[in-house]
């Protein structure tokens, strides 16, 4: 069984910075990819950013390329998120992600992100 624990979450004011950590552990597993999802209050789940195991490219939605950054280390098996500039729509239960072929199909529990006006 493969677990993903999520850290990092909280509570920060308009303009400020939080830092998401995932770190898969468990059984031997291969990892496609990693990536962060999220979900505000009354919305669907959305993609907010992935990395590709292989090459670390990386990939994020529109509303938060320049202000957020992910990263890994493959030898953790861990993935980061780096949350620059906050909005308060960008408020939301963010959830890790972890890809072992093309799809994602290992999800952690969530963590809470709320950004102040």
């Amino acid at each position: 069984q493969v677990q993903l624990v999520e850290s990092g979450g909280g509570l920060v004011q308009a303009g400020g910075s939080l830092r998401l950590s995932c770190a898969a552990s468990g059984r031997t597993f291969s990892v496609f990819a990693m990536g962060w999802f999220r979900r505000a209050p009354g919305k669907e789940r959305e993609f907010v950013a992935q990395i590709f195991w292989r090459d670390g490219s990386p990939a994020y939605r529109g509303s938060v390329e320049g202000r957020f950054t992910i990263s890994r280390d493959n030898a953790k098996n861990t993935v980061y998120l780096q949350m620059n500039s906050l909005k308060p729509e960008d408020t939301a239960v963010y959830y890790c992600a972890l890809a072992t072929r093309g799809n994602y199909d290992i999800w952690g529990q969530g963590t809470q992100v709320t950004v102040s006006s």
